[in-house]
């Protein structure tokens, strides 16, 4: 067993786990733990800056329950042979099953459909306005790694025509490829964001996309909440620039703008993508995996590509 520090925001799940498996666990760096700490134990939203990996002489392992880790020097973790880990692949399925469930709620408008039928309006006002169909339209997905495929698989059973951006070209996908954000979302009428977060995206999503996008064009967000400039959706969303948004992931969370809550057509979730008891379950094995294989001097099954 060993000592483990726990970053900010790591999941109460992935503590409680590590305390079964016996590891000691640490929220505060004393002069009586520091030579002690092997580990880092965080989640997607932690932050484990240099400053904080550089505390710990004995550090071996930077274990992140989540798939992405943009809260993370992973150049300050590998200058000083530190391993950082995350958890991909097992929550493929969570969060291209809300993309979808997200695309289908702001095209149909269903929780506004919900609170049409809970208040009374039904009944005093008549039908809802007509909403947009879905099935056949046009998807631009940004970012084509597992999680971008898994939500093409099942865009493709809605006879959606799929079209993506990535650092490069996949060959091997029947999609079609656009190197450039903007004419992706110029072609779209759903355009999903699905990339990791850091700087290199940071406000990839901007005014001049939005304006590609269109009037009727939804934006569905279910990476991260720096790829989106915030300011920029709401008066894109406010003046009627595009038609309506979608979004698990916002760029200070929990703190969501309340101009952003005001308007009556988005669709905001609480950063809920993998939070299903059955993933968030195989997200703490493989964050503890990773751990303790590193610990043993085993081989980690997921090291961050930087650390592969």
């Amino acid at each position: 067993m060993t000592d483990v520090f726990l970053a900010p925001k790591a999941s109460p799940l992935y503590v409680n786990s590590l305390k079964e498996k016996g590891h000691t666990l640490h929220t505060e760096v004393t002069p009586d733990n520091v030579q002690k700490i092997r580990a880092i134990a965080g989640g997607g939203e932690s932050r484990v800056p240099a400053d904080v990996i550089n505390q710990f002489p004995n550090l071996e392992v930077i274990a992140i329950m989540g798939v992405g880790y943009d809260g993370v020097d992973v150049e300050a973790a590998k200058a000083r042979n530190v391993l950082v880990t995350h958890t991909p692949d097992v929550l493929n399925d969570d969060v291209a099953d809300l993309a979808i469930a997200l695309m289908l709620n702001a095209a149909r408008q269903l929780p506004q459909s919900d609170r049409y039928v809970r208040s009374g309006d039904w009944e005093t006002k008549g039908a809802m306005p007509l909403q947009r169909k879905m099935s056949g339209a046009r998807l631009g997905i940004v970012g084509m790694g597992r999680i971008g495929q898994a939500i093409a698989h099942r865009a493709a059973a809605f006879g959606m025509k799929i079209a993506y951006c990535a650092r490069t070209a996949k060959p091997q996908l029947p999609h079609t490829f656009r190197a450039s954000v903007v004419d992706l979302a110029r072609e779209s009428d759903f355009l999903v964001v699905i990339t990791p977060g850091g700087a290199g995206t940071k406000h990839m999503i901007n005014a001049e996309v939005l304006q590609a996008l269109g009037q009727k064009g939804i934006l569905v967000n279910v990476a991260r909440g720096s790829v989106v400039d915030e300011q920029a959706l709401i008066d894109a969303l406010e003046k009627g620039v595009i038609g309506g948004a979608a979004l698990d992931v916002f760029a200070d969370e929990p703190r969501v703008p309340q101009r952003l809550r005001d308007i009556p057509h988005v669709v905001l979730a609480p950063h809920v993508g993998s939070a299903t008891t059955q993933t968030r379950r195989a997200m703490v094995d493989l964050a503890v995996a990773n751990l303790e294989a590193k610990i043993s001097g085993g081989k980690p099954p997921t090291p961050v590509p930087e650390c592969r």
